[in-house]
């Protein structure tokens, strides 16, 4: 019975969202009974985990349950879930592991697993990996972009007592939220406040080609060529279907054509 139960992926599926249900009220009971509670059967659900990973090695072996990647996957967040558990059992507050907790929320990706439920799952996985190489180049060239602005950026305004460059890391994090067109409008308005009319003009003048060039043009260049690699396959496909139609047609019209000439004859 617990054998068969622990194989029934919707029992799992149902522990994980227990688990997960658990995490997000633990930060609302950050002391107390309830806290007590939600901690303990937080534990429970780590040792049933660990349960579930000995009775599959049971039924499959070492070796059949490690062939799945989706087992390796279960293993490596089960393996990172054990620390918590050990520092509750053994009850060591005397050291602080509590930094060690964090292992626990690993413990929700458990779900991606039954991503293998969707259909055409195998598709999707391929088409985002074909879109990831052939845009690797173009994200690389990008990032690079966004570098020299950065850098550029931070030169040009680091004198004007704006927060948003007072160091390079900063300046590249602005950069970024310019891109993303989010705050773009609200960055220059802090940096030109003690600029005169002139140099504000300016400054207006080169956040506009920053915005057009990489939050526009950038970003819409990178999202095409991504969206466009990963449907590409759906296009090859139904180019083969059209390319075999066109075929068929012009057999059939081939042989029409024959039969007439005969006939004729």
């Amino acid at each position: 019975m617990i054998k068969k139960l622990f194989l029934n992926d919707k029992f799992i599926l149902a522990l994980i969202l227990l688990n997960s249900v658990i995490l997000f009220m633990g930060g609302y009971f950050p002391s107390g009974n309830d806290k007590e509670i939600l901690t303990i059967t937080d534990n429970l659900i780590t040792a049933l985990f660990i349960l579930e990973l000995f009775v599959k090695c049971g039924e499959y072996g070492l070796k059949g349950y490690f062939n799945s990647n989706w087992n390796k996957f279960d293993f490596t967040l089960i393996v990172l879930s054990i620390p918590a558990l050990i520092t509750f059992i053994f009850n060591l507050d005397i050291v602080d592991f509590s930094f060690l907790l964090v292992f626990r929320i690993m413990r929700v990706f458990k779900a991606f697993r039954f991503f293998k439920f969707i259909p055409n799952i195998g598709q999707l996985v391929a088409g985002v990996q074909r879109a990831l190489k052939a845009s690797v180049f173009v994200f690389i060239g990008f990032v690079i972009y966004i570098f020299i602005i950065g850098i550029l950026s931070f030169y040009l305004f680091q004198g004007s007592g704006s927060e948003y460059f007072s160091n390079p890391m900063i300046s590249l994090y602005s950069t970024f939220k310019i891109f993303t067109v989010e705050g773009w409008f609200e960055i220059p308005e802090r940096v030109i406040g003690a600029y005169s009319k002139s140099a504000a003009f300016f400054t207006y003048l080169y956040f506009i080609f920053v915005v057009l060039s990489g939050g526009i043009f950038g970003l819409s260049l990178v999202n095409s060529i991504f969206v466009d690699s990963m449907v590409s396959d759906n296009n090859d496909e139904l180019e083969e279907k059209i390319d075999k139609l066109n075929l068929t047609v012009t057999e059939i019209l081939t042989k029409i054509n024959k039969n007439e000439t005969g006939k004729n004859s």
